[in-house]
């Protein structure tokens, strides 16, 4: 039996459709599995505001934060396990070996740096570096000016390693100094009370921090790399969980432009650490007062439902 053209027509029709039907729908974008992300978030002011700005981002997009105040050692381990999705500061070369294993297990991804200009290393006060100490290999011949004592934050902290295994080989003199160790808050009541009276201090600092301009903050030269090569100068990297990445393509591309320079975390970590405001509050006057860095994280990003999430954004700063 021969079909006419017509009927051959009309019976391929429906399949025609279909066909074109699912090859649309494959071709949609999916929503993120995710509606919640679970952050690490060690007691440092400046991952503290910087994770409550994206959360701020991404809340009118539709997902829900929450945080985990654990040590980075333990944030990398519970990263691996699914336990937590996102670090927002996995600190470079400082967390290097932690960083190493957790890559090795194929568990995490590293999206790159989201604050360029950082470092980190041996800090005294401008008065202290005016008088001469501009090098960790100067500390053992002032001693005494510094009471044998050197602050840094608290115990667990990959850092707090780096300044112990210092000391364990007699580095720069370190071997019978003190190694007070605390919240970053307690180090830096230490420092403040120094600096008021022109007291001569040694602690772990870093930048971006509003220690630096408060202080007049100078890091040593560290020609031993106890903070790492070149001084201590440090990538501030995004970690993500690889299954949490591979689910979530939108909050990744989100996360891969959410980048800021130091001079940018600084002026949010001094609202919230210095001037004691809430994290809340000073993540959601940064966000409106920056509308074309909101745009720039934005571009080409969606709320879950597939609307732009810049319009949604903007909504929600009114």
């Amino acid at each position: 039996m021969t079909l006419r053209p017509a009927l051959v027509a009309a019976t391929l029709l429906p399949l025609s459709l279909m066909t074109a039907s699912v090859a649309a729908f494959a071709q949609d974008p999916q929503p993120d599995e995710a509606d919640s992300v679970n952050f690490v978030v060690p007691p440092w002011p400046g991952v503290t505001v910087k994770t409550e700005v994206f959360s701020q981002l991404i809340e009118p997009l539709g997902y829900d934060s929450e945080t985990q105040e654990v040590s980075s050692t333990v944030g990398y381990q519970t990263l691996q396990t699914g336990d937590s999705d996102v670090f927002l500061a996995g600190w470079m070369p400082a967390q290097q070996e932690s960083h190493d294993q957790a890559m090795a297990s194929g568990k995490i991804e590293d999206l790159g740096t989201n604050v360029t200009g950082a470092r980190m290393g041996f800090a005294v006060p401008g008065y202290v570096y005016d008088a001469g100490v501009h090098s960790a290999e100067d500390l053992a011949a002032h001693r005494d000016r510094f009471g044998g004592r050197f602050y840094s934050i608290e115990s667990g902290s990959t850092v707090s390693t780096f300044i112990h295994d210092a000391k364990d080989r007699d580095l720069y003199g370190l071997g019978d100094w003190q190694i007070l160790e605390s919240s970053t808050p307690g180090m830096l009541s230490e420092v403040d009370t120094a600096f008021n009276d022109k007291r001569w201090i040694l602690w772990y600092g870093w930048t971006p921090h509003w220690m630096a301009p408060a202080y007049d903050m100078h890091i040593l030269d560290d020609p031993e790399s106890v903070y790492g090569p070149d001084n201590g100068k440090s990538e501030v990297r995004t970690i993500v969980n690889k299954a949490f990445a591979e689910a979530n393509p939108n909050l990744m591309a989100l996360l891969g432009q959410f980048t800021l320079t130091a001079d940018e975390q600084s002026e949010f970590i001094d609202g919230y650490g210095r001037q004691e405001r809430s994290a809340e509050a000073v993540a959601r006057e940064w966000l409106q007062d920056h509308p074309d860095r909101v745009a720039e994280f934005l571009d080409g990003i969606t709320t879950r439902d597939g609307r732009p999430a810049l319009e949604a954004v903007n909504a929600s700063l009114q």
